[in-house]
């Protein structure tokens, strides 16, 4: 049977709105249930070109958002934490949506939709996790000393004057995009000239190198563990079994408590940090036969 996913994708309006002086890209389509997407590190509403059309077709009302410093949205010179975003997305809500969305979010996307859910319980009303991040970076107590002394030198000099631009040059290449790519994408087919593009043109904005150096260099933010105790909203966390980045390992967190509290959990074999792109027909029903039970208008 012939899906959306299979057609040419219809192209996503790109509209901006004003955030604290800085230019935020966003889209929006369909009616219904208010949805808003979250992106991950380094990418943008591009990564959900598979599923905004599908759920929008599906009867909801689907916002996506690039993050201040990724994508089409402004990249000011600032210290990048999860809370920047969380108040972001915060304020886009209230100025864009106000009623009860439900947040979905990939990789740092979902811990910043968890942080929402826990934080700003009165604007949601429920959240999607895909392959959801435990941290913005790595917490120090979870590297060994000799990893805990590389990646301290790595994020110093990538934040210097004289080597960070060097070094972003050299991690933003497309070749090095594709081969990390191929790190976490189960299904090579996925991993298009389309996709290189996508993660590799906002890159290529004034500011994007502080951007990266910024993030690398920030605190890892809240605990999951900490966060889900005041989540009361219906969650769904849809996990790539074969994903290197977040294994699937960090999921039992979530498992643990399926039986106690309005949690589903769905796992998705042979598939990487990315279910939505990389398994987009998958992913889009289980988003929306968990929607339609939960928040269909």
């Amino acid at each position: 049977m012939a899906t959306i996913e299979a057609r040419a994708l219809p192209t996503l309006e790109k509209l901006t709105w004003d955030w604290q002086g800085h230019s935020i890209q966003y889209t929006v389509m369909g009616a219904g249930q208010p949805l808003v997407l979250v992106h991950g590190f380094g990418a943008s509403i591009g990564h959900w070109r598979k599923n905004i059309p599908v759920l929008a077709q599906a009867g909801y009302q689907v916002f996506a958002i690039d993050l201040l410093g990724f994508g089409g949205s402004a990249k000011p010179a600032l210290d990048y934490t999860v809370d920047l975003w969380v108040e972001l997305l915060r304020d886009f809500w209230a100025a864009n949506i106000q009623q009860p969305a439900v947040f979905v979010g990939n990789s740092i996307g979902g811990l910043l939709c968890l942080m929402v859910l826990a934080h700003h319980p009165e604007i949601a009303a429920g959240g999607i996790l895909l392959n959801p991040a435990g941290g913005l970076n790595h917490r120090p107590e979870e590297l060994n000393p000799p990893l805990r002394l590389v990646m301290g030198t790595f994020s110093k000099l990538v934040g210097s004057k004289w080597f960070g631009q060097w070094m972003f040059n050299q991690v933003r290449q497309k070749h090095r995009i594709r081969n990390s790519l191929r790190q976490v994408y189960r299904d090579r087919e996925a991993i298009t000239d389309e996709l290189v593009d996508l993660l590799h043109e906002p890159s290529c904005h004034p500011g994007a190198q502080q951007v990266f150096a910024s993030v690398l260099m920030a605190p890892p933010g809240p605990k999951p563990t900490d966060l889900l105790p005041k989540i009361q909203v219906p969650l769904l966390v849809i996990w790539g079994e074969a994903d290197p980045w977040t294994p699937i390992a960090g999921s039992k967190v979530y498992q643990s408590l399926v039986e106690t509290h309005p949690i589903k959990f769905v796992s998705i074999p042979d598939t990487g940090h990315c279910p939505h792109d990389e398994r987009p027909a998958v992913v889009n029903a289980a988003m929306i036969q968990w929607l339609d039970q939960h928040h269909s208008s």
